[in-house]
Order: structure tokens, then C-alpha cells, then sequence
């Protein structure tokens, strides 16, 4: 046996990004570890890491390209595979136009390189208007709610941890997630270094989370009540005059049309609507108010609701009213050595972003940040007219088990006259493609987070080498989406080589002779000996902030630190008046709707989602590793929910959508919930046919989404309804008897 040897790695299976060392011995991986080095994460490392191995080593991970015959998936080559898609995808767009394809893109996809950096390519060049992802089932709400405040999608401020003293958190569960719309490694040390500097954190959540268990307090929420709770917070600034904007005085607009606008939104009215009590509500005010040092954070909670987008711009208002915006320890915008807009360009001002710059063709539903709700895609199939779907191409997703309604879905693609999936499973949803094109193990591809950084509690540079050698003709993922893209532009899948090359090298000169002009020539001989994503990312961090190169981060294995978030306020500004907008028109018109609102009647029993640290995505139930152990997906019910429905602990029960859409569950009893509400974790159900899922159908859990309804959307960003929803709860004995 050879000695063994170490490599260092980022972890690409949540936003935490840890970095990892892993042990190599006769070219396998022997362990993985947290890197003590990495300049970010410093050693720290979750179970997800470990899962690395396994990820490599599935026997279920696809492999080889798959090309369905008389309805079964056989084996093909790589060139077989293109033929077949360069055979049925080109006539399907020659007769019925370049809307008769949509594109879906899957919540992997931001953690590959490869993927992020050209499934836009893919895009274009299908010319679409169908384009669809994950984003619409997670953080649509967020990414608009900055965009209008402060020009750009991604201008996403986060909470500056290290230094924060009080740090109030809705609707998230970072001890699990590791950060959401929040890179932060480690939350639970940070937590209690917040802690032990006399520091508070304060959960509010409809379930005592593992973030609320670890927290000084925990209050319990009405689920869908977030925007009211905000409300009253915001309400309580004004009339008690606690409004403090320090240092963003001078840039900010709206504060006198936000004052207007929350009035009749006083603790007193909107207590009963959300269940915290209105000295509660006041009292939480004064003490943000009044901390030096102080943030609030709202993340999947916040957004999965008919008030998402509300939620969202009212975390902003909140931390800009308190004077914590901006500023050390309080809501910072991360400064991203690569790949951030807010970077580039002439600071401080911009164009700023638009909404509904097209619509769906079947709900009207607008266009937000490119992308049409992906709760719009069944229908997209299925309802005839021009522009009807009739090709799809996904990309690392699995929307049948992601989205509401997913067995509506799933029988919307059978429908389809073609369907792709770049995938490395037989999922729920790939299982209906005709052509699976697999990508690399992320252990056998190089890896910069092209993302995360934007959102990263700290500044950083890290970049992973790959571990080990990809097999022999083997193409990377970027090289799949750039051939797929030559067939969507009518070139023929051709020699793969040459089209690869040539398509990376025009794009790449096309954008960035658009963006700089003459001086574009000079910058691509600096970077001529690289391609694919290596070469972008190169071009990126030389016209970044810091002026690297990927030489100088290669040449550091742990990372570089670039050091704690700054204030950035006007520099980090899009917008086209140089200001924080923090009225947009768009939000103000929706607060009467949130006002009608207050008076509705809270439903008996409604269910929520939940995070797991083993199991943030589907595909993760198929590792061993993380499925071991006590069965996740159970569904927590509140002692009198249950002695009120009939339902005891550990035995079975039927959960019922309004809808009549029933899954059956494993009761757990628990007041880790609130009464009226029901838990049930996201993204299980692996009991349909045809998946290669092993390890994840031995215990398939059920399906949340299949209760949901797809036409529940937040109208502002598209985002779907996946939280608060009602829902009856049964003995399945007594389902058993109806049926």
C-alpha cells in the first residue's frame, strides 16, 4: 500500500463551503476532514463533508450517458446520446418556436462551477422565454427585495456575526443549514462567542429549531404572520421614535413613505394575526433599537409565503431604521473577490433591476431576475396555444419532489415530445427524460464558489484543484451544457472537441469585448494557456476588487483571506438614483393587501417545512452516511393536535391538502411545535417507480410538496407558497375506512 497523500478541497454540498482535507490512498478516497488551515472554515466540517466519499462512490450515481429505448434507459455513448438529442430537440424548435423548449434549473447547480458559469450560455442559447429554477421555491423573495432597495439581485446583506451583540433570527435555522442566503460555517461557535461577549440571540420560528435551542429566547410564530411581526416592529420605530439611519442618512430614500405606510400596523392590531404579544413586539424593538451592535435575519421561512417578498424588504427596513446596516456588526454586503456585479462597473450608481419584463403565457405571472416561477412549469406543458412547451431540459434538478403538486408534474412530462436531464441520478424527476447526460464526481472537477462569497460572513478567496483524475472521455459539466448549446443553435452536436473550443472562446471574447472594449484583446493573451471555467475565473478575479489571479489563489491550498465585511454604502449601490430605495412602489401597493389580510380567520392546523443537517437536498437521502440513524421525515405534531386529531406517537397518519391531496406519515408527538402546526421535512417521497434511488427508497418518507398547491404564489416574486399551508390530519385507519 502506497503512503497516502492529501488534497485539499470546498465542500460543494451546502452554503457553508467548509473547506476539507481529503485522504487519498492507492488513488481512493480514504477519509475526509475539516481543514484546520482553511482560512474560512478553519477545521469546522458537518456530516455532509464525510459524504463526499460516498457521493464518488455511489453505484447508483449515473455514470455513462443514458438514451431511453421502448421506454427503458440503456446505456449509450457520448456521441450516440447528442445524436439522438440533435435528432428530435433541433424539429421540435423549427416547428413550433424557441418557447417550445423550457430550461429548469436544479439548487446543485450553484454549487458546480462548471454549471453556474454556463448553464446562462445554455440559456441564450436556446432563446426561451421558459426558463425556470429553484429559485422560485426558495429565495425569490430576497433576491427582490435587494435588488430593489439596492440595485442588484445579489446585493444581499448579512448579518456580520463576529462582531454582532444582538442578533435576531426569523424563520431560519442556520445550526442546520450552516447559513441560507448567509454563508456562515460553523454558526453554532459563532453563536456562542456572540454569547459569551454578553451578545443575545433571539428565534422567532413556529418550532423550536435547533437554532432556538441554542438561543437566549425563542418565541413561537403564526406561520405566514412574519410580515405582520415585521410590521409592528417597524410601527414601534416611528411612534416611539427609535429611528436612527446614522451613517446612511445621506443615502438612503423613502423613510417618510415607509412611516406612512406601516401605520395601520401597530403591535396592539397585528398581535393576534401573527401570536406574539404586542409589549412583546414593542419590547424586541427598543432592544434593536437600542444595541449598538445589532442584526435581523430572515431567511426560508420568510420567503416561502404569500407575504415573502414583504418579509424580505422589511428585514431591510428594519436593519437600515436601527442604524445597523452597513455598519460592523450589524447587516453587511460581503465584497467578493470575483464574479459580484456590485464590484464592477462604476460604483454607486446603476441601472438597477426590472421585473415583468415578460410574462408566462398560461398564469400571466411576471418575469423576475430572468426566470418564470417554476410552479408555472406543469401548466406550461400541458395547455395548448403558441408557446407551449413541448422540449425540456434540466439541470441538476428534481422539481416533482421540489415543487408543489409534483404528481401533477410528473405527468405533465410524459406528455412531452423530448426531454434532457444533465443529472447524476434516476430521480423522480429525471426518470422521465430520454436522454440523461451525467456530469463528473465533484471530487474529479475543480471547484471556485462562484456564489457564496457574495454572501460569506467573512472575505475570502479559495479555489479547490480536482482531487482526482476524471475517467478517460469523460466530458465536465460546462463542456455538456456548451454542446447542448451548439444543438440549440443549429450546429450540430458535430466533433465535440472543436465545438466545445469554439463556443467557449466566442463567448467569452463576445462578453467581454461588451464589457471593456479594446482592452479585451490584451486581457485574453493574459489568460490564453486557460479555458472553460478556469479561464473565466481567472478574467474574473483580475477585474475584481483585489486584483488577483487564479495563479495566486491556487497557489495558496487553504485560502486567502481578504479579511471582515466593510461598510460599503454608496460604493456597493446599483440603483439608478445612487440611493437605498426603501419604498419601492411595489412593495407600499402590497401592504394593502397585507392590511385586508390582517383580518382573516387563522386556519385549525396548517403544516411547515423543515431543515435537516443530513438532508438539505433529496439526492442526499441516497447517501449511507447521512440516511443512517433515526428516521427524518416524520411529521411533528403538538400533543393537543394529536389528542384532538387521534393520532398517536410513532404510529401512521394521513396528512390532507385542501385539495384532497393525501400523503401518509410517521407521526411524531412533540411541543417542539407550536399548536396548529405540523412539521414535515422538505424533499422525501422516493416511492415512484422507476427511480435507481436504492439507499433512498428503503426509506422513501413522503412527500410534502404533493400536499401544496402550485397556484399559491407570493404575486411579487413568483416564489411558491410552500409554508402556513392548511392541511387536515386523520388516523389511517380512518382514511382506510372512507376509502
Amino acid at each position: 500500500m502506497t503512503e497516502p497523500t492529501v488534497a485539499y478541497r470546498i465542500c460543494p454540498l451546502c452554503e457553508a463551503c467548509c473547506g476539507l482535507t481529503v485522504e487519498l490512498r492507492d488513488g481512493r478516497v480514504a477519509a475526509v476532514r475539516g481543514d484546520r488551515e482553511d482560512v474560512f472554515s478553519a477545521g469546522y466540517l458537518c456530516p455532509k463533508g464525510v459524504a463526499l466519499k460516498e457521493l464518488h462512490e455511489d453505484p447508483d450515481r449515473v455514470r455513462e450517458p443514458l438514451v431511453k429505448r421502448d421506454g427503458r434507459f440503456v446505456t449509450a455513448t457520448w456521441d450516440e446520446a447528442f445524436a439522438e438529442i440533435e435528432r428530435r430537440l433541433p424539429p421540435i424548435l423549427a416547428r413550433s418556436g424557441r418557447d417550445a423548449a423550457a430550461l429548469a434549473i436544479g439548487n446543485p447547480t450553484v454549487h458546480k462551477m462548471g454549471l453556474l458559469l454556463y448553464v446562462t450560455r445554455l440559456a441564450r442559447a436556446l432563446g426561451t422565454r421558459n426558463v425556470f429554477s429553484a429559485s422560485t421555491l426558495d429565495q425569490m423573495p430576497k433576491q427582490l427585495s435587494s435588488g430593489l432597495l439596492f440595485g442588484h439581485w445579489l446585493s444581499i446583506p448579512v448579518p456580520d456575526i463576529e462582531r454582532c451583540d444582538f442578533l435576531l433570527v426569523l424563520g431560519a435555522n442556520p445550526v442546520a443549514s450552516n447559513g441560507s442566503l448567509w454563508t456562515v460555517p460553523d454558526f453554532r461557535g459563532k453563536a456562542k462567542a456572540l454569547q459569551a461577549r454578553g451578545g443575545k440571540l433571539v428565534v422567532v420560528d413556529p418550532r423550536r429549531t435547533e437554532t432556538a435551542r441554542l438561543a437566549d429566547r425563542h418565541l413561537f410564530i403564526r406561520p405566514g404572520g412574519d410580515v405582520f411581526f415585521l410590521l409592528g416592529l417597524v410601527h414601534t420605530l416611528f411612534a416611539e421614535g427609535l429611528v436612527r439611519l446614522g451613517t446612511l442618512a445621506e443615502h438612503v430614500n423613502g423613510v417618510e413613505a415607509v412611516r406612512e405606510a406601516v401605520v395601520p400596523f401597530a403591535p396592539e392590531r397585528v398581535a393576534a394575526r401573527c401570536g406574539i404579544a404586542a409589549e412583546t413586539i414593542r419590547e424586541l424593538a427598543r432592544t434593536l433599537a437600542g444595541t449598538e451592535r445589532a442584526a435581523v435575519y430572515g431567511r426560508l421561512g420568510t420567503c416561502t409565503q404569500r407575504f415573502g417578498s414583504l418579509s424580505s424588504w422589511l428585514v431591510d427596513v428594519l436593519n437600515a431604521l436601527t442604524g445597523h446596516l452597513d455598519v460592523p456588526g450589524g447587516a453587511m454586503f460581503p465584497k467578493a473577490a470575483a464574479f459580484a456585479a456590485n464590484t464592477m462597473g462604476p460604483p454607486g450608481r446603476g441601472k438597477g433591476v426590472e421585473t415583468g419584463r415578460r410574462r408566462s403565457r398560461v398564469s400571466n405571472a411576471p418575469e423576475v431576475y430572468g426566470e418564470l416561477p417554476m410552479t408555472c412549469l406543469a401548466e406550461e406543458i400541458e395547455t395548448p396555444g403558441e408557446g407551449q412547451v413541448r422540449a425540456l431540459v434540466t439541470v441538476a434538478g428534481n422539481p416533482v419532489l421540489s415543487a408543489p403538486n409534483g404528481p401533477r408534474l410528473a405527468a405533465a412530462l410524459e406528455t412531452l415530445d423530448f426531454m434532457v436531464s444533465v443529472d447524476v441520478y434516476i430521480n423522480e424527476t429525471t426518470r422521465h427524460a430520454d436522454v440523461i447526460l451525467p456530469g463528473l464526481s465533484p471530487l474529479e472537477e475543480s471547484h471556485y464558489d462562484v456564489a457564496f462569497p457574495q454572501l460569506s460572513c467573512r472575505n475570502h478567496a479559495r479555489y479547490s484543484a480536482p482531487v482526482l483524475a476524471p475517467p478517460p472521455e469523460r466530458p465536465a459539466e460546462w463542456e455538456i451544457l456548451l454542446r447542448l448549446a451548439a444543438v440549440a443553435e443549429g450546429r450540430g452536436a458535430g466533433d465535440h472537441a472543436h465545438i466545445v473550443q469554439t463556443l467557449d472562446d466566442e463567448m467569452v471574447a463576445e462578453d467581454l469585448r461588451r464589457r471593456i472594449g479594446a482592452q479585451a484583446d490584451v486581457l485574453l493573451q493574459a489568460v490564453a494557456p486557460r479555458r472553460g471555467p478556469e479561464r473565466l475565473l481567472d478574467l474574473a478575479l483580475r477585474g475584481g476588487p483585489y486584483g488577483l489571479t487564479l495563479a495566486k489563489v491556487q497557489a495558496a491550498p487553504h485560502g486567502i483571506d481578504l479579511g471582515p465585511l466593510a461598510s460599503r454604502v454608496p460604493e456597493v449601490l446599483r440603483t439608478p438614483s445612487g440611493k437605498i430605495e426603501l419604498a419601492p412602489a411595489l412593495f407600499l401597493e402590497d401592504l394593502r393587501h397585507a392590511e385586508a389580510d390582517l383580518a382573516a380567520p387563522a386556519p385549525d392546523l396548517v403544516v411547515i417545512g423543515r431543515r435537516d443537517l443530513r438532508s438539505n437536498n433529496s439526492w442526499m437521502h441516497n447517501l449511507p452516511v447521512l440516511a443512517k440513524g433515526p428516521r427524518r421525515c416524520t411529521a411533528l405534531v403538538h400533543p393537543a393536535d394529536a389528542a384532538r386529531c387521534g393520532v398517536t406517537d410513532a404510529g401512521t397518519a394521513r396528512l390532507i391538502g385542501a385539495g384532497g391531496q393525501a400523503v401518509t406519515v410517521e407521526v411524531k408527538v412533540s411541543d417542539e411545535v407550536m399548536p396548529g402546526v405540523i412539521s414535515l421535512p422538505h424533499g422525501w417521497g422516493h416511492d415512484l417507480p422507476g427511480i435507481h434511488l436504492e439507499v433512498a427508497a428503503r426509506r422513501p418518507g413522503a412527500n410534502l410538496n404533493a400536499l401544496l398547491d402550485e397556484n399559491l404564489r407570493d404575486p411579487l416574486s413568483g416564489n411558491a407558497v410552500l409554508s402556513g399551508v392548511p392541511v387536515r390530519l386523520e388516523p389511517e385507519a380512518a382514511g382506510l375506512e372512507r376509502g
